[in-house]
């Protein structure tokens, strides 16, 4: 039975989903060194923001093919040396949005009328209402810096309360900000503007310090901080700096760069802040909602089936894996085809998709015939995470088209294999729910590509087919299969034998001396 790995305090919801099929070991809290040590015994990790898994933990991890985050953010997830081992991560986008976004208004509401400050003193017996006079959100500037859902959801509260909100995020588009009833600025635009500022960007080297002392002097008189994306992405020494010299009137920090922070940590017992202890996603029902949102990517994955929210690999929403799921097999038997008639090293890959297939992201589908282009020629297991990035380290170039124009099938696949100045095309499509490839080479055929093939190009001539079975029965192979498909080239036809057994190499150089064979090249979907 598959082992998983619950740590760092998963919801019991998941953990009692996948117990329903698999091995559940919980340990809510564990060091580095005991993940180390027990890691190679798992098939999947669920984790939240407490555990780091490094690159020495990915290594050590023999059997992993999953790793679940808990949550929205994976910076504590190497995913590089994952992608690197076709590990495939996995987060929960949308189960704790709701708790985030309330959160970071929750904590915009505590700054601006300094209600926990208030709260403690009230409880130490104190009654001090002049000195602690807010300010309102009415008629203020938001800016929100990343307008994906937290940021969005933000926006839309803060409007509720009548503030104004402008915001900055590479691929927000004017038409979405019109729907959202948010104006887009340019960062230098919304720093020197904004009365709050709240950032929720993913932490990358682009967002690191991405608020400092530099932009902080940019910043209008009296404005405030709001963090409850990453640690890191406003500097926290500088913010201290910032607000001892009156340049920041206060802010409201729910992650730092070191979780817990230390007893000596720069924010400690200034005035005008306000910290949490990384509670943006602490809600029951965000709690619940990310631990079976990951449990269910797992229980896909460990049972072979393609998983649809993964971070190392194309995103393809529940709706579209429905229409391109049983197009899978069939691209990557394309892909394995295409590598056996290539004439030698591939440096060019074009995956064109015709029918109403076009209306969906094809992204998965083409990762597919690159994953079946390459399993039989690495010896890496190449999977739908690692193939991109191992076709980019041979300097495989991939091209994606579409295409609305009409064509004999109602969806049709085609890949073209670019190598040494020659290409060479295969296209299939699906009959009802079956695999087919239609055409090789302008061949046309009807073949089922569930096992290994045989393609020889030959004169058409009497007796040539038979030929040809007469040897492979000599030789103990047995033929369950085949097609003759006819070309615009006069006396040539392309045979397709579809084989039960292992071809011998050396029979597979008789096959190619025969005088009436131009060439023979063997597809072994077997060892894709």
């Amino acid at each position: 039975m598959k082992k998983i790995l619950a740590v760092d305090g998963i919801s019991d919801k998941g953990i009692e989903m996948l117990r329903a099929e698999f091995e559940v070991d919980v340990r809510d809290k564990i060091s580095h060194e005991e993940l180390l040590e027990i890691i190679p015994n798992y098939d999947a990790l669920m984790v939240r923001s407490a555990s780091k898994i490094t690159a020495d933990v990915i290594d050590r991890a023999a059997k992993l093919k999953i790793i679940g985050r808990a949550g929205v953010g994976v910076d504590n997830i190497d995913l590089n040396a994952a992608t690197a081992r076709g590990i495939i991560v996995i987060n929960s986008p949308g189960g704790n949005t709701i708790a985030a976004t309330e959160h970071t208004f929750a904590m915009m509401l505590s700054m601006a009328r300094k209600i926990p400050i208030a709260n403690a003193t009230v409880h130490q017996g104190q009654w001090n209402r002049k000195e602690y006079v807010g300010v309102e959100l009415k008629g203020k500037t938001l800016g929100v810096i990343g307008m994906g859902r937290i940021g969005a959801g933000v926006a839309k509260r803060a409007i509720a309360f009548g503030m104004k909100v402008i915001g900055y995020d590479p691929y927000l588009s004017e038409e979405r900000a019109n729907d959202l009833g948010v104006k887009v600025g340019t960062f230098d635009e919304l720093i020197s503007t904004a009365d709050f500022i709240t950032v929720h960007m993913p932490l990358t080297p682009d967002t690191k310090n991405m608020l400092a002392l530099e932009q902080m002097k940019k910043m209008k008189a009296g404005v405030r901080l709001i963090n409850c994306a990453r640690g890191g992405i406003i500097n926290e020494n500088d913010l201290a700096a910032a607000i001892k010299e009156g340049i920041v009137a206060g802010a409201a920090i729910d992650v730092f760069v070191e979780e817990p922070i230390k007893p000596d940590h720069p924010l400690l017992g200034l005035k005008n802040i306000v910290l949490t202890p990384h509670l943006g996603a602490s809600t029951v029902e965000a709690q619940i909602g990310v631990s079976l949102d990951v449990a269910e990517g797992i229980r896909a994955a460990l049972n072979g089936e393609p998983v649809a929210a993964a971070v190392n690999m194309a995103p393809v929403s529940q709706q579209v894996m429905r229409i391109i799921a049983p197009y899978l097999n069939l691209a990557e038997r394309l892909g394995g085809t295409i590598q056996a008639l290539a004439d030698g090293a591939v440096k060019k890959i074009e995956v064109t998709y015709n029918g109403d297939i076009t209306d969906v992201n094809t992204g998965l589908l083409t990762t597919a015939v690159v994953k079946g282009l390459l399993n039989p020629v690495l010896e890496k297991e190449v999977n739908y995470v690692n193939a991109p990035m191992f076709a980019k380290e041979r300097g495989i170039k991939i091209v994606e088209v579409k295409r609305k124009d009409s064509v004999d099938f109602a969806n049709l696949i085609t890949v073209t294999a670019h190598s040494k100045g020659k290409s060479c095309t295969v296209k299939g499509t699906l009959f009802g729910t079956e695999g087919r490839i239609v055409e090789i080479n302008n061949f046309r055929v009807d073949v089922d590509p569930h096992a290994r093939l045989l393609i020889c190009p030959h004169i058409n001539r009497p007796g040539v087919i038979g030929m040809i079975g007469t040897l492979m029965g000599a030789r103990g192979i047995n033929i369950s299969g085949m097609q003759v498909g006819k070309t615009e080239i006069e006396g040539t036809s392309l045979m397709v034998l579809t084989i039960d057994n292992d071809i011998p190499i050396d029979v597979l150089n008789e096959v190619k001396a025969l005088d009436v064979i131009f060439d023979a090249k063997l597809v072994n979907f077997y060892a894709v």
